[in-house]
């Protein structure tokens, strides 16, 4: 399962939404869309969203740091 979390660096949701991850020993891609505007746009079409984080969990696109639902997708990937 590959887990991207778009994000910029200055981005409090990002941040709170990649130590989540590193909590529970998720590994993730971390793409910083302010540096690569090739990774934003694609971002922009998978979401609809400008904003970040934009989590991607397989083929799964989560808007922001919703943990309940991030939680929910990773226990569905584990059956």
């Amino acid at each position: 399962m590959t887990i991207k979390i778009y994000s910029t660096p200055n981005c409090p949701w990002c941040v709170a939404a990649k130590d989540f991850f590193k909590s529970i020993d998720m590994p993730f891609e971390d793409i910083d869309v302010s540096l690569d505007e090739k990774a934003a746009q694609l971002m922009i079409e998978k979401s609809g969203q400008t904003g970040v984080p934009v989590i991607e969990i397989g083929d799964k696109i989560i808007i922001g740091f919703n943990k309940p639902l991030i939680e929910e997708i990773l226990a569905l990937n584990e059956s």
